[in-house]
């Protein structure tokens, strides 16, 4: 058997089971996330430990991002009798409002030791670049 010595984390523990703060598919949870750019593309990198690749969905609709994922037990409860179950079981999303400068067409997702990162390459026609000044006959003379 398993012992503690934090007595609040058993406090912890069933306040968030008597006020239903697990993941439903309705109500899910937040997922932790960290953002960034990093050269041409921004950089998404979310805290999904413990689920498995094909509990993890990714949508684009329009500019909205959505990632959902469900982490379920790893034991049979019909012959497991639980000593301790700390870890929370559930659904977890995020959502962001991605901007228009973004190519949402070429978004690339890559699952390791728990992280989802996702890298969304910026839009070509929001890159800075330099308007060639042409030389023309724009000027004409007036003659009398």
């Amino acid at each position: 058997m398993l012992m503690r010595t934090d007595p609040f984390r058993e406090f912890d523990r069933l306040t968030q089971q008597l006020l239903g703060t697990t993941g439903t598919w309705s109500r899910p949870s937040a997922v932790p996330m960290d953002a960034y750019r990093d050269g041409d593309e921004y950089v998404i990198a979310l805290d999904l430990p413990g689920v498995s690749p094909d509990a993890i969905d990714i949508d684009v609709e329009r500019n909205m991002l959505t990632v959902k994922a469900e982490r379920r037990p790893l034991v049979n409860t019909d012959t497991v009798q639980m000593e301790l179950s700390e870890r929370p079981l559930g659904v977890f999303s995020r959502q962001l409002v991605l901007a228009d400068t973004l190519d949402t067409e070429r978004i690339s997702a890559d699952y390791d030791a728990g992280v989802l990162t996702l890298r969304i390459p910026i839009a070509e026609r929001a890159k800075p670049r330099k308007i060639a000044i042409g030389e023309g006959s724009g000027r004409k003379q007036i003659s009398t």
